[in-house]
């Protein structure tokens, strides 16, 4: 079974909501970047740190419980 993330950001009217599954960071970081990118998107750079930061922060937890 794979393990499903999930990050969320509220910005304004808009709800921005990533499910992937675990080991698939790489790629969502990616997708932030390709968001942050599109001048037509509400989504910019500081939105795709914030939600690159949680994401860092799960892992650290994750790799917490590792060791625990």
């Amino acid at each position: 079974m794979t393990l499903l993330r999930q990050l969320s950001l509220v910005k304004g009217e808009h709800r921005y909501v990533f499910r992937y599954p675990a080991g698939r960071e790489a790629d969502v970081v990616a997708a932030f970047a390709d968001l942050a990118a599109d001048v037509d998107q509400g989504f910019d750079w500081f939105d795709a740190a914030v939600l690159s930061y949680q994401m860092g922060r799960r892992l650290e937890m994750d790799l917490e419980e590792v060791k625990a």
